[in-house]
């Protein structure tokens, strides 16, 4: 079993940046392909960032791209979602996520790709 803990939310104003964490444990997830969600109440969780296991592949939703970086040190067990220029839209619950298989085509923005979630962190950009 993977453990997954999410932190580093917090309310930041528009254009602000936060750096949110992920820390797994119970086993390695080196091998893993480890991404990140969110979800804003009514709507479904959407899929805002992956990295492949040896961080050879990285992929973002349009949304994000550009502002967003994610990043792993499989040392740490621990994957990042550095977040620049935030937005109002941006605000949401982001969560980390363990996918033990290699991403193939799309598969990275699927949820169902996912075997492990964390609780979640909440992310907030007043207007």
């Amino acid at each position: 079993q993977v453990q997954l803990v999410e932190s580093g939310g917090g309310l930041v104003q528009a254009g602000g940046s936060l750096r949110l964490s992920c820390v797994a444990s119970g086993r390695t997830v080196s091998s893993y392909g480890l991404g990140w969600f969110r979800q804003t109440p009514g709507k479904e969780r959407e899929f805002v960032a992956a990295i492949s296991w040896n961080s050879g592949g990285t992929y973002y939703a349009d949304s994000v791209a550009g502002r967003f970086i994610i990043s792993r040190d499989n040392a740490k067990n621990t994957v990042y979602l550095q977040m620049n220029s935030l937005k109002p839209e941006d605000t949401a619950v982001y969560y980390c996520a363990a996918a033990p298989t290699y991403f193939i085509g799309r598969n990275y923005a699927r949820l169902q790709t996912y075997g492990y979630w964390g609780q979640g962190t909440q992310v907030t950009v007043p207007s």
